[in-house]
């Protein structure tokens, strides 16, 4: 299995006067599995596909092994690429759906022959071959797509929302299978998701794009635990985070938040770096707020998600502002209880006007 890095440089892209990738610059190392994550429209497509050589480069460079490939053909590029829809020719059988584009370049036989028994063995689907596309459930037929680039043995995998199609339970047993794959191969894989729990079990890293820009790139619980953004808090996490505006307080170099009604929120992030004056708000996980009869915040709980090993609950505090707290499971917490809450301050962050955060030293 071949492995190589990929070098987004100054990479731009147009579509008419409407730019969608402006002057972006990343490095994939080889080996390295990487997701893109974002919501609908923010260019993680695009920019997959731009890598492929399925879109046109309009400035920058784009580089697979040290080789400037965006002046390449496709083919020519040694990446391969799994889609969202199978796209899996139906009268075919499953092994010829496999060596289909190898017979297209020449490949040998013998070769041929034992590229796809190596794929069949790591996908597990060696008694699939002789049967048709139709003949498969969802998941086979995911697993045959992603065996026909496994062939390829090529640079890169480039994977486009491989398990949007899949239902829920399947969703699951495909990301355990695509996981146990990169660590077989070791490949350069790219994973493009608009789902947080794909990108933070697959990715060694996490490129969080929104509006057609990177937001930020870390490692999952980097990007969980220290987001840059207002918008990647909220988007990356389930419940997002809470936000509460706040007054800002010295308590020996660190921001204490002064919540609405007076109560406060200790936090460990510095004082100095904060913006003067203006808007600045507190965000808080739900897992780091807990109901405790000694709890400095009070609130009145109006609704209650029960998930088995936790509950959430939704709480409205005194100065009208709600947020989402957890307690345990088989929680006795009713709607309509008034609580008290306890926060970890130590795990608080503070956010500015325009989004940007500020966090406790590492």
């Amino acid at each position: 299995m071949q492995v190589s890095s990929i070098e987004l440089d100054s990479v731009s892209k147009r579509f008419g006067s409407v730019e969608v990738i402006s002057e972006l610059s990343l490095t994939i190392h080889s080996g390295e599995f990487i997701a893109f994550l974002g919501p609908s429209g923010c260019g993680k497509s695009t920019l997959l596909r731009m890598i492929a050589g399925l879109e046109t480069v309009d400035g920058g460079e784009i580089r697979i092994g040290g080789e400037r490939v965006d002046n390449l053909p496709p083919g020519a590029r040694g990446v391969a690429m799994v889609f969202q829809h199978y796209a899996l020719y139906p009268h075919m059988t499953v092994a010829d759906n496999l060596a289909f584009g190898l017979r297209n370049i020449g490949t040998p036989k013998d070769e041929i022959a034992r590229r796809i028994e190596e794929a069949a063995r790591i996908l597990e689907i060696g008694h699939l071959l002789a049967r048709k596309p139709g003949q498969l459930s969802g998941g086979q037929r995911q697993r045959v797509a992603i065996g026909r680039a496994l062939v390829k043995d090529p640079k890169a995998y480039l994977f486009d929302e491989p398990l949007s199609n899949l239902d829920a339970a399947l969703r699951v047993r495909t990301r355990v299978e695509l996981a146990r794959l990169h660590q077989q191969t070791r490949a350069t894989t790219i994973f493009v998701t608009h789902d947080q729990v794909e990108a933070m079990t697959l990715a060694s890293r996490i490129v969080v794009m929104n509006a057609r820009k990177v937001e930020q790139v870390g490692s999952p619980m980097e990007i969980y635990g220290r987001p840059a953004t207002e918008f990647v808090a909220r988007f990356v996490g389930s419940p997002a985070m809470n936000f509460l505006p706040v007054q800002i307080r010295d308590r020996g170099g660190l921001a204490t938040a002064a919540l609405g009604d007076g109560s406060i929120i200790e936090t460990d992030v510095p004082l100095a770096g904060l913006p003067s004056g203006g808007e600045l708000r507190v965000g808080v996980r739900a897992e780091a707020i807990h109901v405790r009869e000694d709890g400095g915040v009070p609130g009145r709980v109006e609704v209650i998600e029960r998930l088995g090993d936790r509950t959430h609950l939704h709480v409205r505090l005194m100065d009208g502002s709600t947020l989402i707290a957890e307690d345990k499971g088989f929680s006795r917490i009713q709607p309509g209880d008034t609580v008290r809450l306890a926060f970890e301050g130590a795990t608080a962050h503070l956010f500015d006007a325009a989004g940007l955060a500020y966090h406790a030293r590492q």
